[in-house]
């Protein structure tokens, strides 16, 4: 019998790669063949996202892509997108199969054949029924591993449908991301980066999703683990980024002075609209104690502009919030809605306009902010671990603080940390960096 050859595309957030790669896994354990989109395969897998904008149209796009390659091919749609529209995705053409939050880890199994019906195969159960925690990891980039350690969120942010998308907060244990990480260490990997959809809510187990452990208890037994010689935490709720684990990480060997911190919005009254569980002060008070205790640390923040109430007012409120807090980068996003969630029936519905040009100045402060803390770092010297990524004879590394390094493409260097100086920020604004000797550390 022919092998049968999968392909898979990924949309949306680091977690879906983890997931894309956990699936991956699975069919070549069942002796299917991985291989790129282009390579007409006998079956597409995409996994979709429903936070960023025309889920619908990227969607179509990568089926009319799929068809292209191989008219013959099975093509089956996971992921948030395909949990909360499935029926809308079944009438795509050329989809054979939609499968929901709780149902997408049995793909193989519930697919097996990869046979065509008449009508598109819905496979959705209602969210409740994603009570399970499926462990995931990225892998591919022997460089650095997305490692998936919690799924879901009992938050109710008024603008987000992730709750209806993955469904309640749950989690493995502290031992079972342990393992996985000590199994990690013997690939070759050198950096892991946390990854969940509400990670420092991390520790509900079991069918009744009681507390058995909690964020810190991971970042400790994590540090602990011989072979890994960085962790990074992606991104965490200010309100459960705890004093501990922020002086933890301060004294760690292994955890990264880098935090993501999502904010939202700088205005008090737009985080009581947007039901966030913190007040500008409690973000600020993070911000603090981060620089305090590590004066070097990157900090990125996530904001969003236009939300329904948003005057002038509330956004140059914001605009000042972040230009005065010691950060280093913003992720911003202009509010788009999203149904059968609270936000858009809020009074206030601010232009679209309105809406880029707010995203546009936030984006600039952005570069503003980013340009001081690398000036701020010109002339010191850095670990440097270097990616497989090469752009016009250019590679590309990261210091601990996340300081983009570009340098010129050396095959040695792949996948290597390297101690150098940190010489001048180029045109493109990454660091260039120049060498101290050969050594290359921790082989």
């Amino acid at each position: 019998m022919d092998t049968k050859k999968v392909a898979f595309y990924t949309l949306g957030c680091k977690l879906n790669f983890s997931e894309t790669s956990a699936i991956g896994r699975q069919f070549e354990e069942r002796g299917f063949r991985k291989v790129p989109f282009e390579d007409a395969a006998d079956i597409y897998v995409i996994n979709t996202c429903s936070v960023t904008d025309h889920a619908d149209r990227k969607c179509r796009k990568v089926v009319k892509e799929a068809l292209k390659h191989n008219p013959e091919a099975f093509v089956t749609i996971v992921g948030c997108y395909a949990q909360l529209k499935p029926q809308e995705i079944a009438e795509i053409p050329g989809v054979h199969a939609v499968l929901g939050a709780a149902e997408k880890f049995q793909l193989v199994d519930i697919l097996a054949g990869f046979k065509k019906a008449p009508q598109t195969q819905v496979y959705a159960s209602p969210i409740s029924a994603a009570t399970e925690f499926h462990a995931a990891h990225s892998f591919g980039d022997r460089t650095r591993t997305f490692l998936k350690v919690q799924d879901g969120c009992d938050y109710s942010c008024s603008f987000c449908t992730i709750p209806l998308a993955r469904g309640n907060s749950r989690s493995g244990s502290v031992q079972s991301v342990v393992e996985r990480v000590q199994g990690l260490a013997t690939t070759g990997v050198k950096e892991i980066v946390l990854t969940g959809v509400n990670l420092g809510d991390f520790g509900l187990q079991g069918a009744n999703r009681e507390r058995l452990e909690n964020f810190y208890d991971l970042v400790q037994a994590l540090d602990e683990v011989e072979g890994i010689n960085r962790f990074r935490i992606s991104s965490c709720e200010p309100n459960l980024l705890t004093d501990d684990v922020i002086r933890f990480v301060a004294q760690s060997r292994r955890f990264m002075p880098h935090f993501h911190i999502p904010l939202q919005s700088g205005s008090d009254k737009i985080l009581g609209l947007m039901r966030r569980r913190y007040r500008r002060a409690l973000y600020a008070d993070r911000v603090r104690l981060i620089k305090e205790v590590m004066p070097h640390a990157c900090i990125g923040v996530d904001v969003i502009v236009g939300f329904p109430g948003e005057t002038e007012e509330d956004f140059l409120e914001t605009y000042q919030f972040l230009n005065d807090l010691d950060i280093s980068y913003l992720h911003v996003f202009p509010y788009s809605e999203r149904e059968n969630t609270l936000a858009p029936t809020l009074p206030g519905r601010v232009q679209d306009r309105v809406r880029h040009e707010r995203t546009t100045q936030l984006r600039s402060l952005s570069e503003k902010k980013k340009r001081h803390f690398y000036a701020h770092h010109v002339g010191q010297e850095a670990e440097v671990l270097f990616e497989d990524d090469v752009t016009n004879g250019i590679m590309e590394g990261f210091t601990p603080n996340y300081i983009r390094v570009a340098v010129k493409y050396d095959p040695l260097l792949v996948g290597e940390l390297k101690r150098l100086r940190l010489s001048a920020i180029n045109p493109q604004g990454q660091m260039e960096a120049e060498e101290l000797g050969f050594e290359v550390l921790h082989h």
